[in-house]
């Protein structure tokens, strides 16, 4: 008998962490190994999308999400603890998948994934997946993925229900070509008739369950499995999981061809420059040498150069990512009337933006490790700010397993 126990014991020390996996034909567990892998959102769907990548023995791990851990989340979120409340969810998540898997690289990212967080990291990723709770994220994610040619998955659950989808921009349809007019219409919703971020807006009170994210998360880490691996996944289609009768089947959804959601960015020039420290002088005589005398800078968001309000005549230079100020900022402290934003999305020779070429883009509300663009006519060339790619990624950037599976 003890002898058995012995070789028993013997197996168990031969056996690799990943030994189950490899017994299918075509796992590839290197592969996982030099993964890299962003989480956008780290609530219910997310804690789920996290612990899977760590028992799957994904190498490099990426989480955003902006909100702070509340009693609430400790019912759906496998990774919080109550000691962890008030802590950032991203950075506590970060650490758990860690301590479930200690050779796995993370890096969190603690703020807005809308306005603050550059469109380098989308770039990075071999894949995206999604653990979102509203819209405007989605179109967020949606089209930097499309700007990058990154596939990403997307996760939404409601009480029992959820879908699963797959999202690649450069040869199918993606998520805004499923939004109906009624989708976009909530969407503007969410801002105020100033274009102002509401700021009673509530956000992340979807009433769901642990069971409905982890079925729907469980379905997204799969699809990430196979598409790194190569193999086939739901692209284009959406995997609907009923919970209350508990049926599911795959739907289809349609490109539209009018979709402007859809152009990739190309050429893409990486500078070893940041965005803290590059003027928008620089980067516009940058623009113009590579491109002609006409070129213009185009960021990828509305930025904010002033608030005018009319009942006083008075405007108030401010520079700022328009998503950044709320309805509340926007008031005039002087009437309290909404005061209208004066809006940018181009820096090139207009005589009132001119003061602004002084500005590092930062300063102007540009994100670090974004890609800029410019245009002259109908010729485009955009600029990665790689030397803000520490800064993003920390100790992720000096992670010993940092080359892509498409390298």
């Amino acid at each position: 008998m003890n002898d058995q126990i012995l070789r028993l014991g013997d197996l168990e020390a031969e056996d690799g962490r990943f030994a189950r996996f490899e017994l299918i034909g075509w796992w590839d567990q290197e592969r996982l190994r030099r993964a890299r892998v962003a989480v956008i959102g780290a609530g219910a769907i997310g804690n789920e999308l996290v612990k899977n990548l760590a028992l799957l023995g994904v190498g490099n791990l990426f989480i955003a999400d902006l909100d702070r851990i509340e009693h609430s989340n400790l019912s759906r979120s496998v990774l919080f603890r109550e000691s962890d409340c008030g802590k950032p969810k991203a950075e506590v998540a970060a650490r758990r998948a860690r301590e479930l898997y200690p050779q796995m690289n993370t890096a969190s990212f603690d703020g807005n994934i809308v306005h603050d967080l550059g469109l380098g990291i989308y770039r990075w990723a071999d894949v995206i997946l999604g653990g979102l709770d509203n819209r405007e994220a989605r179109v967020a994610i949606n089209s930097a993925a499309a700007r990058t040619a990154t596939t990403w998955i997307d996760g939404a659950i409601e009480r029992l229900d959820g879908v699963a989808r797959v999202f690649d921009p450069a040869t199918g349809p993606c998520y805004e070509c499923t939004m109906s007019e009624v989708d976009w219409k909530m969407l503007d919703a969410r801002r105020s008739c100033a274009l102002l971020t509401r700021d009673e807006m509530e956000e992340g009170k979807v009433p769901t369950t642990p069971t409905t994210s982890s079925v729907i998360a469980g379905i997204q880490a799969q699809e990430a499995v196979k598409l790194l691996h190569g193999l086939d996944v739901l692209a284009g289609q959406g995997f609907v999981f009923d919970g209350t009768h508990h049926q599911s089947y795959t739907v289809s959804y349609p490109r539209l061809e009018d979709c402007p959601a859809h152009e990739a960015y190309d050429p893409i020039e990486v500078l070893e420059e940041s965005v803290a420290t590059t003027t928008a002088a620089e980067l516009l005589e940058r623009a113009r040498s590579d491109l002609g005398p006409e070129a213009v800078i185009e960021v990828n968001s509305d930025l904010l150069e002033s608030l005018t309000c009319q009942a006083c005549n008075v405007t108030q230079p401010l520079l700022a990512s328009l998503g950044r100020v709320t309805e509340s900022a926007g008031r005039c402290p002087d009437c309290d009337q909404p005061r209208t934003p004066n809006l940018y999305h181009t820096i090139g020779d207009r005589p009132e933006l001119l003061a602004l070429l002084e500005n590092t883009l930062g300063e102007l509300g540009v994100p670090p490790w974004d890609i800029v663009g410019a245009r002259a006519g109908l010729e485009s060339r955009y600029y990665e700010f790689a030397g803000d790619r520490g800064s993003v990624l920390g100790d992720l950037d000096h992670s010993p397993h940092q080359t892509s599976i498409a390298d």
